[in-house]
């Protein structure tokens, strides 16, 4: 429910629009009503007008600013308006924030029917004496009030209470996980009816369609009750950042990209607070004041960028900004004053990573926003405790990037199966891009080790799943002449298999949980015939052909 509006709440008339999607409208007032603390609103004569406008009123004690930008984030200003309300057009009796002054002492003349249930004795008394002279009996002073159970639908919609459903998360877990093991049931009974004659057994093989149908929409359905939108986490960030900047004397806007992924609800809680802190971060040490950027050639106005993304089985979130970047003697030499041993044959990327050491900051002095005694060592322990990983990359002059990757715990995902000597592995389908027959002549040795092929006027690496994972052979003189193309993190690498499976959708297991981490393998499923297959790490394959 909404929080009671604050003292000095005003009514306000909301305008959005016009707007072609009007379902964009909704999103917006959802969002406000996620955010109590800026009070309630609801639809305005029905919340809908003829020319796209959607009009509600408001009950805030936030200022104008606060509640444009709010909503600019997601359209322009100029389709937002803000108008003062008059008195006449106050929240519902018992409406969350109402002031107290709406509140009427006496009844408006629409009272009980006559011998209605809970109508008090006199009032029904005085009701039938007044009858001969009214049509619609109405009661002469207003009734105790009975306990009101429910509120009447407005017509802009139904009421929270009839629109939501509180249950808990473990409950929410289990049915996902007996949705997991149902898919897992269905996948095994395809593969068996796989040998059986289509025309003697062809109800049961329409009924196995329609199981794996219905089977597909139960899982998406049940999938989506935890998962909510980055949005809800993006919207904390303006205020706070064009207050952060304005401390700071800098200019700075935000950008944001992919508010429509959806997150794990849990996630979501957990990843908000480093979140926090690589945004302040980039705020304080990346972005620099506007005369500096100027006498560098670039824009006064500094520039954050939000981006979430879905990567293979992963979820991806980009904090990135165009500002100084981070510079490598400075880093080598404050880490050596630390006592941490960071030798110049370092790589970039081994450089970059000394900021995650505890204790360890690149600010000549701490203040209330530099620091605040949590250093990115607590950012990237938080996030590993989520089965996470944080990525720096950084070009000195240009700016910084730093990419949280967070594995997915359980989902169930389409994905492609491959078979190397007796082994089964699992491909994201989403980072397949094609399969194709290779001649062993065309693969090209690099560098001694390193192997190449050509696809189409490019070079990709070739990773060879028998030796990576040591898949034990005993039919010695099989050549694998199958390659699979898998892209991920901007590059693309051929893999080279025995054979193509097929395509499956599979429930992911951590492994972790259940066994330890393995290198290259994100997760683990349960095939039809029940054994174990494992799903591999596409992008940890591709980082391991780069090196």
């Amino acid at each position: 429910p909404a929080a009671p509006a604050k003292p000095g709440a005003r009514l306000l008339e909301l305008q959005v629009g016009p707007l072609t999607d009007l379902t964009l409208a909704d999103n917006l007032v959802e969002l406000f009503k996620e955010i109590t603390d800026l009070g309630t609103i609801e639809p305005l004569d029905g919340g809908i007008s003829a020319d796209g406008m959607r009009r509600f009123k408001v009950l805030t004690s936030s200022t104008d600013n606060d509640l444009l930008d709010l909503f600019t984030f997601h359209v322009s200003r100029e389709q937002v308006k803000l108008l003062p309300l008059s008195e006449g057009f106050g929240f519902h009796e018992g409406a969350p924030g109402a002031p107290v002054e709406t509140k009427k002492d006496e009844d408006p003349g629409y009272g009980f029917f006559d011998d209605a249930p809970g109508v008090p004795e006199a009032t029904a008394a005085e009701a039938k004496a007044e009858a001969p002279k009214a049509s619609v009996p109405v009661p002469t002073a207003k009734p105790a009030a009975p306990a009101r159970t429910e509120v009447a639908p407005r017509a802009g919609g139904a009421s929270p209470d009839q629109s939501t459903l509180r249950v808990s998360v473990e409950k929410v877990d289990q049915l996902i996980n007996l949705v997991g093991e149902l898919v897992i049931t269905q996948a095994m009974l395809a593969q068996n009816s796989r040998n059986l004659d289509p025309g003697l057994y062809q109800q049961l093989a329409s009924g196995l369609a329609d199981l794996e149908r219905n089977t597909r929409d139960l899982q998406e359905s049940v999938m989506s009750i935890r998962m909510i939108p980055m949005s809800v986490v993006f919207n904390r960030f303006p205020r706070m950042l064009r207050d952060l900047a304005a401390k700071l004397g800098k200019k700075v806007e935000l950008v944001t990209q992919g508010e429509a992924t959806e997150l794990d609800k849990g996630l979501v809680e957990k990843i908000t607070d480093p979140l926090t802190h690589l945004v302040r971060n980039s705020c304080d040490h990346g972005i620099e004041s506007p005369a500096d950027r100027v006498a560098k050639g670039k824009p006064e106005q500094g520039t954050i960028t939000l981006v979430a993304s879905h990567q293979g089985g992963s979820i991806v979130i980009e904090v990135r900004d165009d500002g100084r970047g981070l510079n490598r003697e400075k880093l080598i030499r404050k880490a050596r004053e630390k006592g941490i041993d960071a030798p110049d044959t370092m790589t970039d990327q081994e450089v970059w990573g000394l900021i995650f050491a505890p204790g360890f900051s690149t600010a000549d002095q701490v203040t209330d926003v530099s620091g605040r005694g949590v250093g990115m060592d607590v950012v990237k322990k938080n996030i590993t405790s989520l089965g996470g990983t944080v990525e720096i990359d950084s070009a000195e002059g240009y700016g910084m990037k730093v990419s949280v990757r967070l594995p997915l715990t359980l989902a169930i995902m389409d994905g492609m199966s491959v078979g190397v000597g007796e082994e089964v592995y699992i491909l994201p389908l989403s980072s397949v891009v094609e399969s194709f027959q290779v001649q062993s002549d065309t693969i090209k040795t690099v560098g001694g080790s390193g192997r190449v092929v050509e696809v189409r006027d490019e070079y990709m690496p070739v990773v060879e799943l028998e030796q990576v994972f040591n898949v034990p052979r005993f039919d010695f003189e099989h050549v694998s002449s199958i390659m699979v193309v898998v892209e991920a993190e901007g590059g693309r690498v051929a893999m080279l298999v025995d054979e193509l499976l097929g395509q499956q959708q599979v429930v992911v297991k951590n492994l972790e949980a259940n066994y330890r981490k393995v290198t290259d393998v994100s997760g683990a499923t349960i095939m039809g015939d029940g054994r174990v297959a494992l799903i591999l790490d596409v992008g940890s394959l591709v980082r391991r052909s780069r090196h």
